[in-house]
């Protein structure tokens, strides 16, 4: 059978409305076709075995690129070799804490050529702790590349959570918190284990029901006033000095401050206790 008359003219029409949404993705050559419109006598199993040709043709190139076609994505082989490295340094730096890790996605601006083989290595320097990452080098492909791939690092251990939602200014009773396992992970700070070492203290910020708390969710204590007189403890391997002095500003926990000793002269420590100033020597 050939196309002849309006057959032809049909086809055409369907090619040119259709060939904006059928475009050759870029790097591909189809097969030209040319031939089919300026023989209106090609006959129907001429032009099948045309598009049969375009056809594979598209299928080989999506074949061929399936690395710059999804840069941002990590095969599970892959993801599965990044998540037991991770896990395994993890734990080798957290010993005896239960450890899980997430694994991310690429950049998806990145325009990786095709790799046979993909290494992962872990950078120096980096410290598996809540987000970090992991290097992937290219070391069997035309093109060599070398990225790195987002991972998520949880550490659990023990930890005190809210019971419920805490506002913030709250003074810490026992009805707050509960012994628990929190991601250490999470957040930067401290992760107090002993309650009754923070009842009573203030908090500084609300604490939603199931929230691990951090010491620096914490007021700091005020341990003295200015014009109190304070404790005045300096030290070393095997000795101690003992002293006392007066305060001249308020002793508030971790910060410095300047106190004048009973011979007049003005040393700064820092508020560690109730009255108490450690000098360091």
């Amino acid at each position: 059978m050939a196309i002849v008359g309006s057959d032809f003219e049909n086809i055409s029409a369907i090619r040119r409305a259709l060939g904006g949404h059928f475009a050759a993705p870029h790097g591909l050559r189809l097969p030209r076709v040319a031939a089919v419109e300026s023989n209106p006598a090609l006959s129907l199993p001429a032009l099948a075995r045309v598009w049969r040709r375009c056809l594979l043709a598209l299928l080989a190139w999506l074949l061929a690129v399936p690395a710059a076609a999804r840069a941002d994505t990590v095969d599970s082989a892959l993801a599965e070799r990044v998540a037991a490295m991770a896990t395994e340094a993890s734990r080798s730096a957290a010993p005896g804490l239960r450890v899980e890790v997430r694994v991310g996605r690429l950049d998806p601006r990145l325009k990786l050529a095709p790799c046979a083989q993909v290494q992962p290595y872990l950078p120096a320097g980096t410290r598996l702790w809540g987000a970090a990452r992991i290097g992937l080098r290219c070391t069997e492909g035309a093109t060599r590349w070398n990225v790195f791939l987002p991972v998520t690092v949880s550490v659990f251990g023990p930890g005190l959570v809210a019971t419920s939602a805490v506002p913030a200014g709250t003074v810490l009773g026992p009805e707050h918190l509960a012994p628990g396992e929190v991601d250490l992970a999470a957040r930067a700070g401290s992760v107090p284990t002993d309650r009754e070492l923070v009842l009573g203290r203030t908090l500084a910020r609300p604490l939603a029901t199931g929230d691990a708390l951090r010491s620096g969710d914490l007021r700091p204590r005020m341990w003295f006033a200015a014009g109190d007189t304070v404790r005045i403890v300096a030290g070393g391997s095997g000795w101690h000095i003992r002293g006392e002095g007066q305060a001249l500003g308020p002793g508030v926990e971790g910060q410095v401050v300047r106190v004048r000793t009973e011979s007049g002269r003005i040393i700064s420590g820092m508020a560690v206790a109730d009255r108490q100033v450690e000098v360091a020597l």
